[in-house]
């Protein structure tokens, strides 16, 4: 057999085991608390940063600390890998990627949504005359 199909299948057989791998560690179903509580795998939980409970960032560790509140109602303490993610302040509300565990839920990846500047202000015009 020629030697350039065979280390040719193997190049691909390679990327096709590769690419499958990328694809389902990327896929991260969506859930609450209490599903990552119950699953070991990464999930993403969509809720609400809960501002009068304390934050902070841990610099020796490179941790930020929050707590969020899932659209069930359940709040939990996050402890993200990395710094405050950019206007976290401003977001209406949070998605974070990771696993619950040692009774916190460990965030990866936090994305956060922010009110849209090209929203209408609510109200009545005047109209002019």
């Amino acid at each position: 057999m020629n030697v350039k199909v065979v280390v040719g299948g193997l190049i691909i057989v390679f990327g096709i085991v590769l690419g499958t791998i990328n694809f389902l560690d990327s896929n991260v179903e969506y859930g609450d608390f209490a599903q990552a509580k119950k699953t070991q795998k990464k999930i993403q939980v969509k809720g609400e940063w809960v501002k009068n409970l304390e934050s902070s960032f841990d610099a020796e560790k490179i941790q930020y600390t929050f707590y969020l509140k899932d659209d069930s109602g359940e709040i939990l303490k996050v402890v993200l890998d990395g710094a405050k993610p950019n206007n976290f302040d401003l977001a209406t509300s949070v998605v974070i990627k990771g696993k619950y565990m040692n009774n916190h839920f460990h965030a990866t990846e936090v994305l956060t949504k922010c009110p849209s500047k090209y929203e209408g202000k609510t109200g009545v015009m005047k109209k002019q005359s």
